[in-house]
């Protein structure tokens, strides 16, 4: 386990030590360019060449302009509102985080979290609720020259922004996220509710990974995830991890009151306090992160995003300073993020993902029993090591191992049909 605030060795002359800014100083450089029709492109190049150019504010792009400002690079932040308000909610399995993430951004822990296959499961591993202002705010911008505009054009070595301004960096990495209007996605509507309201469901649980108590026999089947928002606040969210094409909020919406109906709750007697839509892409069908086309990709849309899950957040932020130690060192990022072993383990999660789509609905709740039931080393490098191939291999095999003849049959052949991406 690295130690708070270091990296490693990208080779020599690498930076051994990263530098957090303060969360406490706001001085953040803005240029602000005369608005143009988009377009209407000019060659106005800006005279400053700078070491990072990342396009897209989000969790990854202000990640990498957060770290590479810290140890010293010069860093151009692009994107037309970079203090827009986050909405999604972000969780993580908390020995996913990377050290050097301020504790300030999370607003809930715990310690351990249920599964319901319908049986009761319960995983002793952290999990946590990232507060969105808080991880925006944690992730401070000091010394990072931040471009408000839309970025028109993208190069591998610049940047043409909507007003004809062309920034011009030695690398430039495109950090706005996966956008496949063709790929699998999963969809997921959830309410907020007291705590209070939500204990009988919790029963005891500080959270809930998955619930298949009361599932519909449908085609795509769904379950409720619940975790907590803060010491007051907990999320019930019903959620359909992967289908193509995609699952309506509507269905989700409907499911949702069916099925806290069936474990006790009257939708239409409860105080809501806000509620909740998902709805985003899980791989790039058209072609692999590491593949040739610049400029490079990442976050959700630079293959950070587990295809079989959905979690990227704390990817990305671990993936940040391996990135940019690349960049100090003059090394070739895409190398940096993508050894054979971080390219296998991303084919074989895909795998999981058309194992997903592609399992009968009546099979659906036993391949999580099943995966479940698999060591927890297993589990734990099928859900987070990006480059632990041995132990994907593993959480594959246990899983079917862990499942009866027929299902055990049914994984193997739905995971080795054509691949979508």
């Amino acid at each position: 386990m690295r130690s708070p605030g270091c990296t490693r060795s990208a080779g020599p002359g690498a930076l051994s030590r990263v530098r957090t800014p303060a969360r406490t100083s706001r001085s953040v450089a803005v240029i602000t360019t005369r608005q143009c029709t988009p377009k209407r492109y000019g060659s106005r190049m800006t005279n400053h060449l700078v070491d990072l150019a990342v396009v897209g504010a989000g969790p990854a792009g202000r990640a990498l302009a957060h770290r590479g400002a810290g140890v010293g690079l010069q860093i151009a932040l692009i994107d037309p509102d970079v203090d827009a308000r986050w909405k999604p909610t972000y969780a993580a399995w908390a020995d996913d985080l990377p050290d050097w993430l301020d504790p300030s951004a999370i607003v809930a822990r715990s310690q351990q979290i249920a599964v319901y296959t319908p049986a009761r499961t319960v995983l002793d591993r952290a999990y946590v609720t990232l507060g969105t202002a808080e991880l925006q705010q944690s992730l401070g911008l000091d010394g990072v020259t931040v471009h408000p505009h839309r970025a028109a054009v993208l190069g591998e070595r610049s940047v043409q922004l909507d007003d004809g301004t062309v920034v011009r960096a030695r690398n430039v990495v495109d950090a706005r996220g996966l956008r496949d209007r063709g790929a699998p996605a999963q969809t997921a509507y959830g309410i907020v509710v007291q705590r209070s309201v939500a204990e009988p469901i919790l029963d005891g649980a500080a959270a809930i990974l998955m619930d298949w108590r009361g599932t519909r026999n449908d085609s795509t089947p769904t379950f409720l995830y619940v975790i907590p928002l803060d010491e007051q606040r907990v999320l019930l969210e019903e959620t359909c991890l992967a289908a193509a094409p995609p699952m309506s909020i509507g269905e989700l919406r409907g499911r949702l009151t069916a099925r806290l109906g069936h474990l006790g709750l009257d939708v239409n007697d409860l105080d809501v306090l806000g509620t909740e839509k998902v709805h985003f892409a899980l791989l790039d069908t058209a072609r692999h992160p590491w593949e040739p086309g610049r400029p490079l990709r990442f976050g959700a849309g630079g293959g950070m995003l587990h295809p079989a899950t959905g979690y990227s957040v704390a990817e990305s932020l671990s993936a940040a300073d391996d990135l940019i130690a690349a960049v100090a060192t003059g090394d070739d990022p895409v190398r940096a993020l993508w050894p054979w072993q971080a390219r296998a383990v991303y084919r074989l999660r895909v795998r999981g993902l058309t194992a997903l789509l592609n399992l009968p609905q009546e099979d659906l709740v036993g391949f999580f029993e099943a995966f479940f039931a698999a060591p927890a080393r297993h589990r734990r490098a099928y859900l987070s090591g990006r480059d632990r191939i041995g132990g994907t291999l593993c959480a594959m095999a246990g899983t079917a191992l862990h499942a009866d003849t027929k299902l055990a049959g049914n994984i193997i052949r739905s995971a080795t049909r054509s691949t979508i991406g």
